[in-house]
């Protein structure tokens, strides 16, 4: 029996049974859940004062902005120092500032910066916590666990998204963030607890300038063609996000107020909930691989479907089922992961996510800008043209690298 036969029989039982892993998932639906609170609350402020879809996707993208430094320069502490220890400090300075941000006399403009401060704590900390699930989870364990996570933080999203424009309604936006500073706090003391120490993966290392981390970082994944294609695969995701991005206006001109906001941006990580345990558990590993590709093109090519202007109905399906095809991501995930050296991971993470979460912001202040100007329907469904180009040149590309399965690359 080969080890790509016996990995496969692993389940969703199999990854919860392990402590660790439960602490650091629910840890997750803490943090994920308020942050998309608190992103409702300052997007509704931002517009309600403004009424601006570029002011509003600005500030939207001002939690996207800080991982150009933050991923880049900063996520090499995950492999230099313990891993557990970065998470647990960056969840308590980000606790910290949030409350900041939740104090009735802080005026707009500092809120934004706030934010962009608290975000500058979260490229470390999530190239930490991604590094750490392989050590936890080896195996195609690895793979369900990622599922696992994906269906969480896109769980969180529904949930903080859906919940967040009516408790924003209700409650209002202030006390909204403290919620949140709330979920960093119970964070830190769940990975602080219930997480093993592990030392340094890479040990003891020449301190080297921001700049040389960057280069380095770069060079690590551009130098390869595997890894550079499974990244840029991930990198999609910009053109698939930006409904997000517009969400507030879309809502406006479907004649919605802050639930409607709140459901559109909750529909495309609905569709991923339900899709991923289905393409984790059902797929072998290399059947993912082969799948990557066409899903990448669908979870673009769908969103062409907006050019018909749909109804508030009609468009929630269609970014539910984008966000379906955005599964595809789990297995990109599971390849690059299985490609990257142990002592590299977070600094390998930290490039990969610099470039998702900067694509998004860059992706959304675009799209607010075209939103001035044209219908914001039309603005998604152009980011999905261009998108599902891009994906089917990344999908040609991936055919050729030939990369093997994660989990038949064990023996």
């Amino acid at each position: 029996m080969t080890t790509d036969s016996v990995e496969r029989r692993a389940t969703f039982r199999d990854v919860f049974a392990v402590g660790e892993f439960r602490a650091l998932w629910l840890s997750q639906v803490l943090s994920v859940a308020g942050d998309r609170l608190a992103l409702v609350a300052l997007t509704l402020l931002v517009y309600q004062r403004t009424r601006s879809p570029l002011l509003t996707a600005t500030a939207y993208a001002a939690g996207f902005v800080p991982w150009v430094v933050g991923g880049l320069a900063f996520s090499g502490l995950a492999d230099r120092l313990p891993r557990r220890a970065v998470m647990v400090a960056c969840d308590v300075i980000r606790a910290a500032l949030v409350t900041a941000m939740a104090l009735p006399w802080v005026p707009l403009l500092a809120m934004v910066v706030l934010l962009f401060a608290v975000t500058s704590f979260a490229p470390p900390f999530e190239a930490a916590r991604a590094a750490i699930f392989p050590d936890i989870l080896p195996g195609d364990r690895y793979v369900l666990g990622t599922a696992v996570v994906q269906t969480t933080y896109r769980s969180g999203m529904v949930l903080g998204y859906a919940a967040g424009g009516t408790a924003v309604a209700v409650i209002g936006a202030r006390p909204a963030l403290g919620l949140d500073a709330a979920t960093f706090a119970v964070s830190a003391l769940l990975v602080r607890y219930k997480v093993r120490h592990r030392p340094a993966a890479a040990g003891q290392q020449p301190t080297r300038s921001p700049s040389a981390e960057i280069v380095r970082g770069i060079r690590l994944v551009f130098a390869d063609q595997r890894l550079r294609t499974l990244m840029l695969l991930g990198w999609l995701v910009a053109f698939y996000a930006v409904p997000e991005g517009v969400a507030a206006p879309y809502a406006h001109r479907l004649g919605g107020g802050a639930a409607a906001v709140g459901l559109i941006l909750a529909a495309a990580a609905f569709g991923g909930v339900l899709a991923a345990p289905a393409f984790s558990r059902l797929t072998g590993p290399a059947h993912r691989l082969r799948l990557m590709g066409p899903f990448a093109v669908g979870a673009c090519a769908t969103l062409l479907f907006c050019l018909a202007q749909p109804g508030l109905a009609a468009s929630l399906v269609i970014f539910a089922v984008s966000g379906a095809f955005g599964v595809y991501q789990i297995a990109a995930n599971a390849a690059f992961v299985a490609a990257v050296p142990r002592e590299r991971r977070g600094q390998a993470f930290g490039v990969a996510n610099a470039g998702l979460i900067v694509g998004q912001g860059v992706a959304f202040m675009l799209a607010g800008a075209a939103a001035e100007a044209i219908s914001p329907a039309v603005v998604i469904a152009i980011a999905g043209g261009v998108g599902t180009l891009a994906a089917a040149v990344l999908t040609v590309t991936w055919r050729r690298v030939r990369a093997p399965a994660p989990g038949a690359a064990a023996t």
